[in-house]
């Protein structure tokens, strides 16, 4: 498993059973140890009932006592074996499930960072979830067939040699019986696949709206739309029910046949075996020889059953895995592709008609947060658009060097676990004066001081045990000490009061002097530190200006910027609130 953390390898997307063979040969020896430890443990299985038929032919009928208690201590020395066999087997075979699971996780993981930005437009978050944990433990289970599985081959043949010599019918009757067997459940696995995959698709767009819930809880509660998406979710989650009954009506028919049928078929063949016995075609000692062969032969039987049924769940949890695998990342043809302007340069938007100076501090307003949020999606090249900078289109420039030189700073961007330090520094190793710059320019330094270890206090995933306005400014603070080429910063100050964002304005405009700078805003106080003001209305420029010369002779950007309620006439938010329902969810 060691190898599986540092290189899981490049996995084989062109089928979900070629996956499933990649996880395989991604661990050869472990796999073959697996096979020849599962083989030797269902071989020494069929020895009891030989042995103990020879204890009774050989010691106790004919009464010789040395023969009995030689026989029965090689019935102790096979049980010890196979007990340790046992063992062995279940060891390895943890281990190959464990290694596919995380070789697994890794490149899922691995992917989604690899689509970055294009990650959310192609799949949930819920989905992803439900890849990386429900879908990755179906497909690690289904690897003990390799080994169980093989050993329950060469047991079956093994069991219908032994039968052979006791009695050719007997050995007809258990090489057609368990084929038939096979033939009994197949149509059923068939079925399951087809109820398990839309039971995935509908488990994992149950969860993507369980997030969205979560991710707009606040704004639910304040606008009472929360009883509305509650109820879309408990009529998903019933109709998720119905089709987990499905799944359940299936499986419980597989698993009943896979412990039924080799019963029935147990209880047949010792019945023709003991008429066979009655009619002293064979001896009282193969007669137990033969209950205890078709008993052992329930093993591999059932085995073979939960095989099929773990292959035909695998196969659909590979086929959503290789199909998020098959996802590519926004393009570029890496021939063509530039690293961008070699000095500063105006960046363009011909969908919206904004032009972003290079050095000055630019201000996007619109009544709809989501125009302005979709202008600066285009600018930091998170869809696809027109966008340029300078002379060279953004989509024909490396998309790393991008990424590198402009940095688009979301309202609600992720905060990792880890120390503050850690965690407002990111990958960047920033001095002391360089972090008490930014968490001055931020206004964090009541932060600071309030965690008991300053910047070496533990921050929880996400922030959870700070507040709103806290990872908002912490947020701000990691910006501002990435210090990018580019920073495209959107609604950097909605979650705090107004004291607070007056020194913010103030102080971001000191700190990304001569940088170049977009922020999102319908807030005066950060408007008015702008260097330009563009006002957006349905999605293009309606007018441009400083933020006091669009005061003066822009009535809608006017009444936008100091009204006090909102379009619908319900009171604006309070300084702290998120921002609206559907901005929040979206």
């Amino acid at each position: 498993m060691k190898d599986s953390y540092m290189d899981p390898g490049t996995p084989d997307c062109r089928s979900a059973m070629r996956y499933l063979w990649w996880l395989i040969t991604s661990q050869r020896r472990r796999i073959a140890a697996g096979a020849l430890l599962g083989s030797a443990w269902m071989l020494c299985l069929t020895l009891p009932p030989y042995l103990l038929s020879r204890a009774i032919d050989d010691g106790l009928e004919p009464g010789q006592q040395s023969a009995l208690v030689g026989w029965v201590a090689a019935l102790l020395g096979v049980g010890v074996l196979n007990a340790w066999l046992a063992i062995m087997r279940h060891r390895t075979m943890t281990r190959v499930r464990l290694d596919a699971a995380f070789r697994s996780v890794q490149v899922v993981v691995m992917q989604a960072t690899r689509l970055g930005g294009a990650l959310p437009r192609r799949v949930t978050a819920g989905e992803v979830v439900t890849i990386g944990f429900g879908d990755v433990a179906v497909i690690a289970n289904t690897l003990t067939i390799t080994g169980p599985g093989v050993g329950a081959v060469l047991a079956y043949v093994v069991v219908a040699a032994l039968l052979l010599t006791v009695s050719p019918l007997l050995a007809v009757v258990v090489l057609l019986g368990v084929p038939l067997l096979a033939v009994l459940v197949g149509p059923l696995l068939g079925r399951l696949q087809g109820v398990e995959a839309t039971y995935r698709e509908q488990q994992g767009g149950l969860a993507a709206r369980f997030e969205d819930i979560v991710g707009g809880l606040r704004v639910l509660n304040g606008i009472g739309g929360k009883e509305v998406y509650a109820e879309r979710y408990r009529r998903g989650s019933r109709t998720l029910q119905a089709e987990g009954y499905r799944v359940g009506a299936v499986t419980s028919w597989i698993q009943a046949l896979g412990v039924g049928l080799p019963t029935l078929f147990l209880g047949a063949v010792t019945w023709l075996a003991a008429r066979m016995a009655a009619q002293q075609a064979i001896t009282l000692g193969e007669l137990v020889a033969v209950y205890g062969y078709v008993a052992v032969l329930v093993v591999p039987v059932s085995f073979f059953i939960e095989g099929g049924y773990d292959l035909s769940r695998g196969l659909v949890a590979a086929r959503r895995v290789i199909r998020f695998l098959a996802l590519e990342p926004d393009s570029v043809d890496r021939d063509a592709a530039s690293d961008g302007p070699g000095s500063p340069s105006t960046l363009r938007d011909p969908a919206s008609g904004v032009e972003v100076a290079p050095g000055r501090l630019t201000a996007l307003v619109s009544a709809r947060p989501s125009e302005s949020a979709a202008v600066v999606d285009r600018l930091g090249r998170f869809v696809e658009s027109a966008a340029t900078w300078g002379a060279i289109r953004l989509d024909e420039i490396d998309l790393t060097h991008v990424r590198r030189r402009i940095l688009v700073a979301d309202n609600e961007a992720d905060l990792f676990a880890g120390s503050l330090r850690e965690v407002i520094c990111g990958k960047w190793d920033r001095d002391e004066e360089t972090i008490g710059r930014g968490v001055h320019a931020a206004m964090a330094q009541d932060i600071v001081r309030s965690l008991p270890d300053g910047l070496d206090s533990p921050v929880d995933a996400q922030g959870r045990n700070l507040s709103g306005g806290q990872r908002q400014r912490i947020r701000l603070v990691r910006t501002l000490l990435a210090d990018p080429e580019v920073l495209l910063a959107v609604e950097p100050t909605s979650a705090v009061d107004a004291h607070t964002e007056a020194a913010i304005s103030t102080r971001l405009r000191a700190a990304r002097s001569g940088r170049t700078t977009v922020v999102t805003s319908t807030s005066p106080l950060l408007l008015d530190q702008a260097d330009t003001v563009y006002y957006l209305v349905d999605g293009s420029v309606a007018a441009v200006g400083s933020h006091r010369e669009l005061l003066d002779r822009q009535p809608g950007y006017r009444l936008l910027v100091s009204r006090s309620v909102d379009d619908d006439g319900h009171d604006r938010p309070d300084e702290g609130t998120v921002p609206p329902f559907q901005e929040a969810v979206r």
